[in-house]
């Protein structure tokens, strides 16, 4: 054998055994969070692949956090990534520098390919979010695997068919058959991407009629919610009480953005002050119940003490007796009438599993909430990111889970028939997980890209 040909069988024999060399390309904050999700479940994997990001949405917090190298340059456009259905804010990005960025971007996806190429490494991009990422990922050169964060057959249909709309424009939406139009399944379809994975069983068989290598592994949004109690457990203020009642719990979320996650605080706060009033009518479902406690899910970016001063100008008056066990020494507990109101920022998951519904003004987390197979009922704001396009579209992806109403004083009429008719709370059980998917997402999807690439 020659010198060239035990070189080159050398050379193909390292390849193989080296490691991959994974580049994550994502567009926002939440899209991070799940990027991050699948990738901790890679690097359990044997032979784990070697890790770099580009967040091409904000600064990419999620994957510093676990020391993964990013390739190029980052910055928080105006908008926070917000831009759906809303020119305003894209125009704003524009003016941020959000093409400059881009193109940079781009570059720099081209240049890590190529360093890679050159170096002789196995290399592959894995994309998560929308077109933009699934674009920089198809036209990198490398192979591909995308995560389809944004769309939804929900959005347009369900299992008995397309839904009812108003808008003549809604046509535009699925009018080739998909929710992902041509261009974009033309983009799922090349020869180098390697697998498709939506965030749904009925997007999936959908993407399954055009040569697209889709699979249904769940979504990540629902990995990482286990609570920190195995059962639930209440207390009352008597420690000798025998019998304790359950309280009726109802979760607040407000998002996680400021200012807006301050403005929709404010329209929560009216709600449940709505609530709390029709609790004490005659003819109540709730009138002889006992305790109520609302759970205010607060993202730790926020200012605990302006949803503080918010709490207390509705008459609710701080509390040193706690109505439930959350593991949070800084929790902020208030009291009015019979009712609990308890802020807290370390005990996400938790407000998630303790209640019974949910008030909500948030993305991912009336998502996640729904998934566990709840009902929550939303009020739109002003944006920009739970405006009323964006309400109105994610009642058409979460169905009869969420119910949507124009004012927040609505919210006690939703609250009251929801609990007159126990068979509905059933199908808002089943609806939530087949919309959402069961946990272990990260897991499936993780292995699936160790065998596809």
């Amino acid at each position: 054998m020659s010198n060239v040909s035990r070189l080159s069988l050398a050379s193909n024999s390292q390849a193989a055994t080296s490691p991959l060399r994974l580049l994550v390309l994502s567009n926002g904050h939440g899209e991070d969070v799940i990027a991050v999700r699948i990738l901790q479940e890679l690097q359990r994997q044997s032979n784990p692949p070697e890790i770099f990001a580009l967040p091409l949405v904000g600064e990419g917090r999620a994957y510093q956090q676990l020391d993964i190298p990013l390739i190029g340059s980052v910055r928080t456009m105006p908008s926070g990534g917000f831009i759906y259905m809303d020119g305003r804010q894209l125009a704003r990005d524009v003016r941020g520098g959000l093409l400059q960025l881009t193109l940079s971007q781009i570059k720099a996806v081209r240049r890590w390919v190529s360093s890679q190429k050159k170096l002789g490494n196995k290399r592959a991009i894995l994309a998560v979010g929308d077109i933009v990422p699934l674009l920089f990922a198809t036209f990198s050169g490398a192979n591909y695997a995308f995560v389809g964060t944004a769309k939804s057959e929900y959005y347009v249909r369900d299992e008995a068919g397309l839904l009812p709309r108003k808008s003549k424009d809604a046509r535009w939406e699925n009018f080739s058959g998909s929710v992902y139009h041509p261009w974009e399944r033309w983009l799922m379809s090349r020869r180098r991407c390697k697998a498709v994975f939506p965030r749904d069983a009925l997007t999936t068989e959908t993407l399954k009629q055009w040569p697209i290598p889709a699979f249904n592994l769940g979504n990540p949004m629902m990995d990482g919610l286990q609570p920190t109690f195995s059962r639930q457990q209440f207390y009352g203020q008597d420690s000798q009480q025998q019998e304790i009642v359950r309280p009726l719990m109802v979760t607040l979320l407000p998002g996680s953005r400021p200012p807006e996650a301050y403005a929709n605080w404010e329209t929560i706060m009216i709600a449940v002050s709505a609530l709390i009033a029709s609790f004490q009518e005659r003819d109540s479902i709730f009138y002889t119940s006992g305790t109520v406690v609302f759970l205010g899910a607060i993202a730790p970016g926020l200012d605990s003490n302006i949803l503080s001063q918010s709490v207390q100008s509705q008459g609710w008056r701080t509390e040193s007796t706690f109505p439930i066990k959350i593991p949070d020494p800084n929790i902020l507990t208030f009291k009015q009438r019979n009712a609990y109101l308890m802020l807290t920022q370390k005990a996400y998951n938790d407000c998630l599993h303790l209640g019974d519904l949910a008030i909500a003004m948030a993305g991912t987390a009336t998502e996640q909430f729904i998934g566990l197979g709840k009902p929550a009922i939303a009020i739109p704001g002003n944006g920009p990111q739970y405006n009323p396009a964006f309400a109105e579209a994610q009642s058409r992806l979460l169905g009869s889970s969420l119910f949507l109403v124009e004012q927040p004083a609505e919210v006690a009429k939703v609250v009251q028939s929801l609990f007159k008719d126990p068979d509905i709370l059933q199908i808002i059980a089943e609806n939530g997980a087949r919309r959402m998917g069961k946990p272990g997402a990260a897991l499936r999807i993780a292995e699936c890209l160790q065998e596809r690439f």
